[in-house]
Order: C-alpha cells, then sequence, then structure tokens
C-alpha cells in the first residue's frame, strides 16, 4: 500500500518545485498559472495547489487578482532594495568565514564553467540559471541549512527582479568572470577581500535592476503617453 506525504510536507513540497522552476526561469513574471492544468501536471488536488498558491504569494512569488487567477509576481522598488540587503548580509559574510577547500567551492567552480559554456552557445537564459546556483553554492559556504533556505527563497524572488530587465545578455554576461574572480579569491585564501568585491558586485547590480525598474515606471506613468 503506497502511503501518502503528510498534506503540509506535500504543500512544501509542490511550492519548492515551484520555486526551482522560477529560479531555472521556466516561469517569468507575468504568467498565469493554470488551476486546472498545473493540479493535473503535479498530480495534486486544486486544494492542495490553493494552499501553495497562498504560500507563494505571502512570499512574493506570486500575486493573486480577484476574478483572474493567479500569476507570477514581479518585485516592486521595495522588495528589489530587502533582497539585496538580505543578500549582502548572507554573501558576504559566506565569504569571510568560509574555510580552505570547502565542498561548496566546486560547486561554484563548476557554475562558472557551465556559465561559460551557455555564453558560447549564446543561451543567456541558462547562464542566469547557473549565476544563480553559483550564488547558491557560495552561500552553501556558511554550513547553515537555515540560511540556504532562506537563499532559496531570495533566489526565487531575485529571479523574477531580472524580469525588469528584457535583455538577458546584459544582465548577465559581465557575472560570469566576476564570479571567477571571486571564486580565485577565495582560494587563494583572500576571504576579505573575496568579501569587499562581492559588496561592490552586488552594489552594481542592485543598481543594474533598479534603474531597469525606474525605466518601466517612467514607460508607465501617465506622462510618458
Amino acid at each position: 500500500m503506497t502511503t501518502q506525504a503528510p498534506p503540509q510536507t506535500l504543500i512544501d513540497r509542490t511550492a519548492e518545485n515551484i520555486r526551482a522552476r522560477i529560479i531555472a526561469g521556466d516561469l517569468t513574471p507575468g504568467t498565469r498559472l493554470s488551476e486546472a492544468a498545473l493540479s493535473e501536471q503535479l498530480s495534486i488536488s486544486r486544494n492542495t495547489l490553493r494552499e501553495v498558491f497562498r504560500l507563494l504569494t505571502q512570499e512574493g512569488l506570486l500575486h493573486h487578482e480577484p476574478n483572474r487567477g493567479v500569476k507570477v509576481a514581479l518585485p516592486d522598488m521595495a522588495s528589489i532594495i530587502d533582497i539585496y540587503r538580505i543578500r549582502r548580509l548572507l554573501e558576504c559574510e559566506a565569504l569571510r568565514q568560509a574555510y580552505a577547500m570547502h565542498p561548496a567551492m566546486a560547486r561554484m567552480a563548476a557554475a562558472v564553467e557551465a556559465a561559460r559554456q551557455w555564453r558560447e552557445r549564446g543561451d543567456w537564459r541558462r547562464v542566469g540559471t547557473e549565476n544563480m546556483a553559483f550564488h547558491s553554492a557560495l552561500v552553501e559556504l556558511a554550513d547553515s541549512e537555515r540560511m540556504n533556505r532562506l537563499y532559496r527563497h531570495i533566489s526565487a524572488e531575485l529571479r523574477l527582479a531580472f524580469g525588469h530587465l528584457n535583455d538577458n545578455q546584459m544582465l548577465h554576461a559581465p557575472y560570469i568572470e566576476k564570479n571567477a574572480h571571486i571564486l580565485s579569491l577565495l582560494q587563494a585564501g583572500n576571504n576579505s577581500e573575496a568579501a569587499s568585491t562581492m559588496a561592490c558586485y552586488l552594489q552594481l547590480s542592485e543598481r543594474t535592476v533598479i534603474a531597469a525598474l525606474a525605466r518601466h515606471q517612467q514607460q508607465a506613468s501617465p506622462a510618458a503617453r
């Protein structure tokens, strides 16, 4: 006899599945989620899926519109600023405290190499996915499952924030070698310099995303019409 997972476990597992799709770039801002299609695809009941939708809406990943259903959200200015504040706290501290030959370094290196390969093929969406993998591995340097879990949530919202930029090449191309440089500093034992470099890196990334959002808001304002 097959034992069903407890309802909350099923909800968490399904939510993690949708987060992973967002992080991979498979679900982009504005995508409408069909309750009927998704419940059938994931082999779960509609009631369970509604609980998943509620959870992900609270996390800022989905947006519910009365009489129109659920769609993938696009973070606003306040959310973006908060995302980067958390990233600085997590990533810079993880770099400062990392120990030599941590297993996560191999995953960081693999993500850099994969990003380079996807760059050669011109697949910038996958470059972005490898960039996310690099930063997730970086946070693993802290050896904290709570931090890893928090960063998985932040990663999904971050990928959506990138939706403010229409040019994936412009967004991701500069950071491939920046990631490689940070990894090389870490491998050489220059943790403090790696953390300082990451702080500047995140400042540039934040400015890029905020500038894109500002352009969208200006284009959408009545005065721009």
